[in-house]
């Protein structure tokens, strides 16, 4: 899944991009209150990390104003001010998840896969379609009870589909999960993946809806 990192440290913003690169997330990493903004109003990313004390525009408005704006995506904010006040302050400004620096790079990684599961709506940590199986948390899927390998791309396209079940996502909306900044996109790139995980799992599994794009639908349908 992809994430926005807003966060201004140089050492510790190049630390949690490759640690949560490291449990499978893309991440496109900005380092002011402005540029967080603009990107997280994108409508790109699955989540986003905010510090709240960001140069330009601090965080805590970088917040209100995206809330105003009935921007949805889930906020999970980062901050040295370890006071109760300041907590509150974040949670009721709009951020929907708070961690306290230093940070444990496996506990942010497991608050974003949560914060991310239960924005799309499903209660279980592992997603499920069918005799399709996929667990965001050991980055591992499983068809009929066996593990099946995928690359990156199959994985990360498969977990949007399963996020989304029900619904039919663009090409372009796709591509916005596969792919983070500087990563030239095929036009045809989409379309391969999709080939190879119905290769891989189910024929059926996948369904194209023409001139609109992919349905993975739900499990109970």
């Amino acid at each position: 899944m992809r994430i926005l990192l807003a966060e201004d440290d140089d050492i510790l913003g190049s630390g949690l991009r490759a640690g949560l690169m490291q449990h499978g997330f893309q991440v496109d990493w900005v380092r002011d209150g402005i540029a967080a903004e603009r990107e997280l109003a994108s409508g790109a990313y699955q989540a986003g990390v905010l510090d709240l004390g960001l140069p330009r525009q601090d965080g805590m408005d970088v917040l209100q104003h995206l809330r105003r704006q009935r921007i949805t995506t889930p906020l999970l904010v980062l901050t040295a001010r370890d006071a109760i006040a300041a907590r509150v302050a974040g949670l009721d400004a709009g951020a929907d998840d708070y961690l306290v620096k230093p940070i444990d790079l496996h506990e942010l990684a497991a608050r974003l896969r949560a914060l991310v599961r239960r924005a799309h709506g499903q209660p279980h940590s592992r997603l499920r379609s069918g005799n399709v199986e996929l667990d965001p948390a050991a980055h591992q899927v499983w068809l009929d009870g066996q593990p099946v390998e995928l690359s990156q791309r199959e994985y990360d396209l498969l977990h949007a589909l399963l996020l989304n079940a029900g619904r039919v996502l663009s090409r372009e909306q796709l591509e916005q999960h596969l792919y983070r900044w500087g990563h030239e996109v095929q036009s045809n790139a989409v379309e391969v993946h999709i080939s190879h995980l119905r290769r891989k799992l189910r024929p059926d599994l996948i369904e194209t809806v023409r001139g609109v794009g992919y349905l993975l639908p739900r499990a109970d349908t």
